[in-house]
């Protein structure tokens, strides 16, 4: 009697498991790009192609800023050493996930071929954030369409960020805080202590001219941190064929 009870109960028990497992696969992965006006093209692509080889339901969200502005959620001054036009106001995704759950952001100079549900695997409770950290020192003083390449710690780490939107460091990227604080302290992820940091394999923010390529297979998603293909002058990167041919598929398909 005692082992058919206890059988019952391992059974619960993995029926439980699994119930949640299910649940958690079925929750849509939220993932905020950065949009730039220059760039519409590389947005659809990282959109697209981190769709296409998702397994679980995502739901992709522009982080655009003239929208935040109107809104009254990015008040800050033009940097004229920002890069893109979501330099500083990827920090808002907490505060758009009404800090609740697991959010990710990543730039939009991005093409996916990993599934994002691997992803899921490194949220651990005890993060703040988790994201790739490089060591990277550019090679390049110009990069994109002319911008001048800045060096500073933790360059890229930004780039590519899984927020635990609930954890107490986390809640500390108050609109307020994101249209206040310095680049340093926004970038350099001041406002988590180094233990609440988690790592993520390099492959999900491999960067393109820096990271070497994989003997088999491709990166889970190629950083075009120089530049991409969209680019007049950066039409021999690594994967811009692959990243072309996305291209096509999307213009293709609003076409239709």
């Amino acid at each position: 009697m005692r082992g058919e009870f206890q059988s019952i109960k391992r059974l619960n028990q993995e029926h439980y498991c699994q119930s949640v497992a299910e649940e958690i696969k079925m929750q849509a992965l939220r993932f905020y790009i950065g949009w730039d006006s220059r760039e519409d093209i590389a947005f659809q692509v990282a959109r697209q192609s981190l769709e296409r080889h998702a397994s679980i339901p995502v739901e992709v969200i522009p982080i655009k800023v003239n929208e935040l502005v109107d809104k009254g959620l990015y008040t800050r001054d033009i940097d004229p050493l920002a890069s893109t036009e979501f330099t500083y106001s990827r920090f808002l995704t907490p505060s758009l996930a009404k800090f609740d759950g697991w959010a990710i952001f990543c730039d939009c100079d991005f093409l996916f071929f990993g599934d994002v549900q691997r992803l899921i695997a490194f949220q651990d409770p005890k993060y703040a954030v988790c994201c790739v950290k490089h060591d990277y020192s550019p090679k390049d003083s110009i990069k994109m369409d002319g911008q001048i390449q800045t060096n500073y710690p933790r360059k890229n780490w930004s780039s590519m960020m899984m927020f635990n939107c609930a954890h107490p460091s986390v809640k500390k990227l108050t609109v307020e805080t994101v249209n206040s604080e310095t680049g340093a302290y926004l970038h350099r992820m001041e406002w988590a202590k180094d233990s609440e940091i988690g790592p993520l394999p390099t492959e999900w923010n491999w960067l393109e001219g820096w990271n070497k390529k994989p003997k088999n297979g491709y990166p889970a998603c190629v950083h075009y941190t120089r530049g991409g293909p969209w680019f007049e002058n950066w039409q021999n990167v690594d994967y811009a064929d692959e990243w072309r041919e996305e291209a096509k598929a999307y213009k293709t398909s609003i076409i239709r």
